[in-house]
């Protein structure tokens, strides 16, 4: 074999591969805290389970998608997004306008309301009876949000923690009066404690969680959106709703 022939060959090797490389499609990296049981949370095995990855599975199935799911804290999850360590966002993250103004999301996959977490004891009935107690909120959560409108931003009767697990605990020692979380999450972890109880208020208003990406991103949000919508119409969603909260699903928006 001449010298000339045996560049060429190495070359179309070199270029076969380089091929065989690109066509490997990228696997995104979705980012989820798993401490919001039952949206996501570790198994006995490590493995990080709940509504939101069973979900997140059949979107991207369903999209052509191949994902890796990262167990990542809530305080950084952001931060996460847009420095380019994760690709999207699961975590119970609630669509609102003020959110929509640094990213954009997916259509609706779950509806949710606010809910407060009490002491089986306690005699408030409505939020605005929370006030001179102490409140536990994950911070930069919609519960977060509500009470700082409610009750003043920077009053410290508001405590902010990293998780709603550690806000329970809180709660379950009498270092707090009330939480105030996701419904999904609140009850959940209320029905796991028989010394508390739930309490809903008439201002909280209907809310919906959407999958997260980085702004500008349109590519991966439209084929979210189509992985979403086939979820949804071949009754995967349903299937989904029902095994995590034990109730048929409700009617989400299509936007």
């Amino acid at each position: 074999m001449t010298i000339l022939r045996k560049v060429a060959v190495t070359i179309s090797l070199f270029f076969l591969a380089l091929g065989s490389v690109q066509a490997q499609p990228k696997v995104l990296v979705v980012g989820s805290s798993a401490t919001y049981r039952p949206f996501a949370y570790e198994s006995p095995s490590k493995e990080i389970v709940g509504y939101d990855v069973d979900m997140m599975k059949a979107v991207a199935q369903k999209a052509g998608l191949q994902i890796k799911i990262v167990n990542t804290p809530w305080t950084g999850i952001f931060a996460g997004l847009n420095n380019g360590d994760i690709d999207m966002v699961i975590s119970g993250v609630t669509i609102n306008d003020k959110r929509k103004q640094s990213y954009d999301f997916t259509a609706p996959y779950f509806e949710a309301r606010q809910l407060i977490a009490l002491h089986k004891d306690s005699t408030v009935k409505s939020l605005k009876e929370l006030a001179g107690k102490k409140i536990g909120v994950v911070n930069g959560s919609t519960g977060d949000d509500i009470a700082s409108r409610e009750f003043g931003k920077t009053n410290p009767d508001i405590r902010r923690f990293e998780s709603t697990p550690v806000v329970i605990s809180e709660l379950l020692a009498n270092g707090l009066d009330a939480a105030i979380g996701d419904n999904g999450v609140i009850a959940f972890r209320v029905q796991e404690h028989k010394s508390l109880k739930t309490l809903s208020d008439a201002s909280f208003s209907k809310e919906y969680f959407g999958i997260v990406v980085k702004q500008g991103n349109k590519a991966l949000l439209e084929q979210l959106n189509v992985g979403l919508a086939g979820v949804k119409a071949d009754g995967s969603y349903a299937r989904i709703y029902k095994k995590w909260f034990h109730a048929e699903a409700p009617v989400l928006p299509a936007q």
